[in-house]
């Protein structure tokens, strides 16, 4: 039964949320959930019924979002280091954290290590397209400054997530520019335009709006481009909301209308929303680790465990290192 780290405490909202989710998960899907944390704040969330199937490791600090992400790795008793310290001596399987992003980054690649022929690990995230379906993007925050041999390790991963995880034979791989022509891009890209144009997936430079026409299945970029692209984009879906609401109230006959448009909004909430998704995958360490968003609701962390579950049960991280272990040679 596959085994999964939980951060009990480590969201912007405490343990309620996190241990819903972890509830709704175990109502839809058999696991063995660890939680991690204060047992005396998280045993009385619990239905009696749920017990059989969670387990307790106690841990007395929560890294905040103030703190310092290198400051985890003296942090030895708080819920993230508990986590990811049962990830490394391979007692579960996966690790599913709503806390401090950095710091879980940090402790997952320091304490748990790195895929082989991997430079940096990167956050990779599922953006909502046009085609009712999602484009991987990557890196989204991980990695300030990269060189051209790390995104060309990220279209390996990507391309990877994509074939295991999102099941798509052929996925297409695009590398994020001003521009579609290969002479686009600053110095870095035009160099990774190059080692990325040895995957059969390469489809050459792609602009920010082919993440939403669905025209690509992984885009590459560094995490400085790829965090603002993420929250610009999170800022866009929830200006778009907030107008519609908005000129409807305005206009009698948009009121009207409204009922009609109800499903159609339902539906764009729900393929913008972070939380069916769950959180993101860091790709590259040797091992599972999701990091959810820090204001995760119940059902951010229920899918963020099926994310982790999917994961376990793959060969991505085998197939990562085969394909870069092919480009070594």
């Amino acid at each position: 039964m596959i085994r999964i780290a939980i951060d009990a405490m480590g969201g912007d909202f405490g343990a309620d949320p996190i241990i819903s989710g972890v509830i709704d998960a175990l109502k839809e899907t058999e696991f063995k959930a660890v939680l991690v944390g204060d047992s005396n704040v998280i045993k009385p969330l619990i239905p009696q019924s749920y017990l059989k199937n969670i387990e307790f490791l106690e841990a007395s600090e929560v890294i905040s979002m103030a703190d310092g992400a290198t400051d985890a790795l003296k942090r030895k008793d708080s819920t993230i280091y508990k986590a990811i310290e049962l990830l490394k001596n391979k007692e579960v399987d996966a690790v599913v954290s709503a806390g401090h992003s950095g710091a879980t980054m940090s402790l997952a690649t320091l304490r748990i290590g790195r895929l082989k022929n991997i430079s940096r690990p990167a956050i990779a995230t599922l953006m909502p397209n046009s085609k009712e379906s999602a484009t991987l993007v990557l890196d989204v925050g991980a990695n300030v400054d990269c060189r051209s041999e790390h995104l060309f390790q990220f279209a390996i991963m990507g391309e990877a997530y994509a074939k295991e995880i999102l099941g798509r034979k052929e996925p297409k791989v695009g590398l994020l520019s001003n521009g579609e022509e290969e002479s686009k891009g600053n110095e870095v890209s035009k160099e990774a335009f190059k080692l990325v144009s040895r995957l059969d997936s390469f489809v050459g430079n792609a602009e920010g709006n082919q993440i939403f026409d669905g025209s690509i299945d992984v885009m590459v970029c560094d995490g400085f481009m790829g965090n603002i692209l993420l929250k610009t984009s999170e800022g866009v879906a929830d200006a778009i909301g907030k107008i519609i609401k908005k000129q409807i109230k305005k206009s009698p006959l948009a009121i009207a209308g409204s009922v009609l448009m109800r499903k159609v909004f339902k539906t764009l909430k729900k393929q913008v929303s972070y939380d069916e998704y769950g959180g993101a995958p860091l790709l590259g360490v040797n091992g599972c680790v999701i990091i959810s968003h820090g204001k995760s609701n119940s059902k951010a962390i229920k899918n963020a465990i099926f994310q982790a579950i999917k994961f376990a049960n793959s060969n991505i991280n085998k197939v990562i290192e085969e394909e870069l272990s092919h480009f070594a040679r």
